[in-house]
């Protein structure tokens, strides 16, 4: 333990003096409440601390105590469905301990250490292991089985195992003698540093999608499984309304939601919600393959930082047991501003806008924790899929925060006002998201949808952007003006937008569409442009097609169960026999 004393007091940051066997970024004890925070600078005997909790009421002269580790988080049995704060307090138990405000220096550990977890042995005597390798499994939820692994600094040969049976997370499980000779003991939970990443066999490219049923997503720019997103948009655009329903229905195992800055009453639906909402694929409550990091806004600001690092970790621990985890970070623009307050507290060179010169580099270094890999350990897969939401002041795309983050991921969706003020959601704009991971799907979308899958999808996105150069042409000279074939244009990518890029986030069955139903839906309207256009071709009138019964079928498809995409398909037999009955009559007469 390094002893010292406070020296100054600004806001959330404290200079300590009497420093000078202290490091970079460990974690401190400030003064008699016991406040915790992290060194960010060290100068001569002087260190500079962030502390995470509401530094009033400190002076000088007060005690700091350094205890020479890294801010770390407990990665053990017990975290899925809990809720915690920032710094990996549990706020079921500080709401159990201190009521309903989390008191200044409470410390309660992240994980239960008194619960007993039903521990079924997988290593044996004698195996070579090494970090990552799987010792045993523990059922932590209904839906999630805990493999509780050899932590990544820890490698040799194993002399002992437990046997199966009940233990709390404190319990010995293992023993292995290292490269030393030194027998280490391992328990069913570790600890690991939030700013370091956790070590892994191999990256990949990812491979296959992760399939959101947001249909605007899926179908025009997927994510890829160990994938990166931004969502930036301006205030009232639906940022948060996204990272919901991705989390709710997106086809991963584990979802880790951090809140970081956001209101406490967005917190709040989230924590009401999730515990109600069911998980699609099992029935079983959505919370039992969820894990909730919640910093709100009136929080202390230094606590966003640390609450991103808690997030991420604890999704790469996940990941590493080899399962597909997606974490949602809402929103990174907080985390830049509390970077924006120290760095500015600490007197450095500020960049653009006052953000600190390395903002850009923090931003990288957080979004390269995601990927595709081959775990340590073993043959497993895992991948950490990350989307982070940006709130650029007035919906400002030029913001640092925002560019710094597109250099970084390859899947843009660009939330527009707009849209979502016209009542268009996801209020997503067709014409200036993207997504760089097409083309490592496409050998996906050919062995599951077919091989015209990818090429219906550019074909419908082009048609939108035709819609937009001819929309300013028909506001001229109106719509009537234009060719039939530039009409059907203009009906057609109508359509699109209506019928299928249109979801509703509170209806029961449109709220998600899988994959398939994507596919039959875009099948079903580019079927039907197809079929007018060659009407059109052979003399009938748009405005005769136009006004068919059909457009009533098309756009009822959405709320169409799963279980009756029969009923659909179906659609497109009508489609053709009413435009044929309309060639027909137009040949006759």
């Amino acid at each position: 333990m390094i002893k010292g004393t406070i020296d100054k007091i600004a806001g959330p940051l404290v200079v300590a003096d009497g420093m000078n066997e202290a490091r970079m970024y460990d974690l401190v004890y400030v003064s008699d409440y016991g406040l915790i925070g992290e060194i960010i600078e060290l100068k001569g005997n002087k260190a500079s601390i962030q502390v995470y909790e509401e530094t009033g009421g400190l002076k000088p002269g007060d005690p700091v105590t350094a205890t020479g580790e890294p801010l770390s988080v407990e990665l053990g049995p017990g975290l899925a469905s809990a809720i915690y704060d920032g710094i990996q307090r549990p706020l079921d138990e500080i709401r159990r301990e201190a009521g309903d405000w989390i008191t200044r220096g409470i410390s309660i550990r992240g994980l239960d250490h008194e619960k007993v977890w039903e521990w079924s042995p997988v290593a044996e005597k004698g195996l070579k292991v090494e970090g990552g390798e799987i010792l045993g499994e523990v059922p932590e939820t209904k839906l999630i089985t805990h493999r509780v692994m050899v932590p990544p600094e820890v490698s040799g040969e194993i002399t002992w195992v437990i046997g199966a049976g009940s233990y709390n997370i404190d319990t010995v499980v293992a023993k292995v003698r290292d490269m030393d000779g030194e027998t280490v003991e391992l328990r069913m939970y570790h600890n690991w540093p939030v700013r370091k990443p956790r070590p892994i066999a191999e990256k990949r490219a990812p491979e296959e999608p992760l399939i959101t049923g947001q249909r605007v997503i899926d179908a025009f720019f997927p994510l890829g499984k160990g994938g990166t997103a931004c969502v930036p948009g301006p205030f009232g655009s639906g940022k948060t309304v996204i990272q919901h329903q991705l989390a709710k229905w997106a086809d991963a195992e584990i979802v880790v939601y951090v809140g970081c800055g956001e209101r406490g009453n967005e917190m709040t639906d989230v924590l009401q919600e999730f515990p109600e909402l069911e998980d699609p694929k099992s029935g079983e409550p959505l919370i039992l393959r969820t894990i909730l990091v919640a910093n709100t806004s009136n929080m202390p600001v230094a606590a966003r930082e640390a609450s991103v690092y808690t997030g991420i970790t604890i999704g790469e621990y996940f990941r590493d047991m080899g399962y597909s985890v997606a974490l949602m970070a809402d929103s990174t623009s907080r985390w830049a501003e509390a970077m924006r307050e120290m760095s500015g507290r600490l007197e450095e060179m500020p960049g653009e806008e006052g953000y600190p010169a390395y903002l850009g580099t923090r931003i990288a270094e957080f979004y390269e924790r995601a990927g595709n890999v081959i775990c340590r350990g073993g043959d497993r897969n895992g991948a950490l899929t990350v989307v982070g939401a940006v709130s650029p002041a007035g919906g400002d795309l030029s913001d640092p925060v925002v560019q710094a983050t597109l250099r970084v991921v390859k899947v843009f969706w660009s939330l527009q006002a707009r849209l979502a003020y016209a009542r268009h959601f996801p209020a997503i704009g067709w014409l200036d998201s993207y997504s760089l991971y097409t083309d490592n799907l496409k050998e996906y979308y050919d062995e599951t949808l077919g091989e015209n899958w990818v090429a219906m999808m550019k074909e419908a996105i082009a048609l939108l952007q035709l819609e937009a150069n001819l929309l300013e042409i028909a506001r001229l000279v109106g719509a009537e003006s234009l060719s039939p074939e530039d009409q059907l244009i203009l009906y057609t990518a109508r359509s699109l937008r209506e019928d299928f890029l249109h979801q509703n986030a509170f209806h029961d069955v449109d709220t998600y569409a899988s994959i398939v139903k994507q596919k039959i839906m875009m099948e079903v309207i580019m079927h039907t442009h197809g079929e007018m256009r060659k009407a059109i071709r052979g003399g009938v009138s748009p405005r005769e097609l136009f006004d068919l019964p059909l457009k009533e079928e098309i756009t009822r498809m959405r709320y169409i169960p799963e279980k009756d995409l029969a009923s659909i398909e179906a659609i497109m037999e009508d489609v053709t026999s009413q435009i044929n009955d309309v060639i027909e009559s137009e040949q006759t007469a």
